[in-house]
């Protein structure tokens, strides 16, 4: 995404100027052959029409344009998405770090905007670890993590059955049976039955349930000692740091659940509203 910035920014200048160019361009992603501009929320959908046929006709291997609705409803979490130029569809082929992703847009969420939260974590996990991700989508962070940091297994759930049929054929176009094993259904459901004591590591990168599936993550964890990295949604008012919140957020939620929690990274992953943004918090935690 980095090498396409510039060439956004110019596009919207030419259709907006560079006022309002200033405010749009960052709010554009390219997922595959799809672009998908995020609408503000001061804006109408049909607003970027402009905006989209000037994306077609400037980047040529970009087939199709959305406008991506503010927020995200429903069980499953998505977000809702308004055709504005090129070709009415949805599914793409999306490549990240030398692997590839089936994905609707419409159907599973996916943002080009954790590519770097994928490695950092990939290059975390040690040789022969067993990892839970509770959160897996279409499977991004458990693919990559199988393919460049050799665990011995990734157990990977999605409640969201569209996700979870994408992921299941994102493992075989990726040749990583052997490493991720897929569930569907419900995190806490599953490893309540299944995963109870297995693993070393475990993922949780939805922010919305984050805090309330800390008890599960916990207990995934082999004798609820390891790994957990979490990520949550924090309001920072002027002269808080959203990291320090973030930290005492988990850090106060490990401690009601019995348990030491030692803080081992924090980051800002990225804005998602006002004064809002997605923190990660890396744990380790343990009984005594």
């Amino acid at each position: 995404m980095g090498s396409k910035k510039p060439l956004l920014r110019k596009i919207a200048e030419k259709v907006y100027g560079p006022d309002f160019a200033e405010k749009i361009w960052k709010r554009i992603e390219i997922i595959g052959d799809i672009a998908v501009i995020r609408v503000p929320f001061n804006l109408k959908p049909e607003d970027l029409k402009p905006l989209g046929e000037a994306i077609l006709n400037e980047i040529k291997y970009v087939k199709s344009v959305w406008a991506g609705l503010p927020g995200v409803s429903g069980e499953y979490r998505l977000r809702k998405f308004v055709h504005l130029a090129g070709e009415k569809r949805s599914e793409t082929i999306y490549r990240e770090h030398k692997c590839v992703f089936k994905i609707d847009i419409t159907k599973a969420y996916i943002s080009p905007r954790l590519n770097y939260e994928h490695m950092r974590v990939a290059k975390l996990v040690r040789p022969g670890e067993v990892v839970t991700n509770m959160f897996a989508g279409v499977g991004l962070f458990s693919i990559i993590i199988a393919k460049y940091s050799n665990p011995r297994l990734v157990y990977s759930i999605d409640i969201n059955p569209d996700a979870y049929n994408y992921m299941v054929e994102n493992i075989k176009l990726n040749n990583v049976e052997d490493k991720v094993i897929p569930f569907l259904g419900d995190a806490a459901k599953i490893i309540e039955e299944k995963l109870v004591n297995t693993s070393d590591r475990v993922l949780m990168p939805l922010p919305e349930l984050a805090l309330e599936y800390l008890p599960y993550a916990i207990k995934a964890l082999r004798d609820q000692k390891g790994f957990i990295h979490v990520y949550v949604h924090v309001k920072a008012i002027r002269g808080e740091d959203p990291l320090l919140l973030a930290e005492k957020l988990v850090v106060d939620r490990i401690s009601e659940l019995g348990y030491n929690a030692k803080v081992l990274f924090k980051r800002k992953v990225r804005m998602v509203g006002p004064r809002k943004y997605q923190i990660v918090v890396d744990v380790h935690v343990n009984s005594s």
